[in-house]
């Protein structure tokens, strides 16, 4: 045997390679500490929808640590973001400010976060599943996170 001691010829042993292992419908592990005893967490979302422990919400939103706010941006569409909504966002102070633009990722123009950039809040801009997942992990981690939720109104 090539590799065993006394044998060893300095060659190269040769790599097991195996196609990656796809699994549908297989158990999943968390790789965060679980502690959210009194947390508000995402516990779901939908096209048109996010679950925050439970409850279903349908208008925009920012979730942080003041919990729940209805957004200024409720009822409109990513479209009609403008410079004062992120205004709004900023004076929450989140370190960090996750933003759901619905089931497709568009950014907002540099001109809007304006406001996030002159408070030193960084900005993510994700899908809505993206958010969730993120946001769960960064406020798990005890970050001072914020998730801004916009839908595109129904029609």
């Amino acid at each position: 045997m090539p590799w065993q001691a006394g044998n060893f010829t300095g060659a190269a042993l040769p790599r097991q390679t195996r196609a990656p292992r796809i699994c549908y419908g297989c158990h999943t592990m968390k790789l965060h500490l679980h502690s959210d005893a009194g947390m508000l967490l995402f516990t779901g979302y939908g096209d048109d929808h996010v679950l925050i422990n439970g409850e279903r919400h349908t208008a925009g939103l920012l979730l942080g640590t003041q919990g729940v706010e209805p957004a200024p941006w409720a009822g409109q569409g990513f479209a009609a973001l403008n410079a004062a909504h992120f205004e709004w966002a900023a004076a929450r102070a989140p370190d960090i400010l996750l933003l759901a633009t619905g089931t497709r990722l568009r950014f907002p123009h540099p001109s809007l976060t304006r406001a996030l950039v002159e408070a030193r809040v960084g900005l993510e801009v994700m899908d809505i599943g993206a958010l969730c997942r993120t946001y769960n992990i960064l406020a798990g981690e005890g970050r001072k996170v914020a998730a801004a939720v916009v839908f595109e109104p129904a029609g």
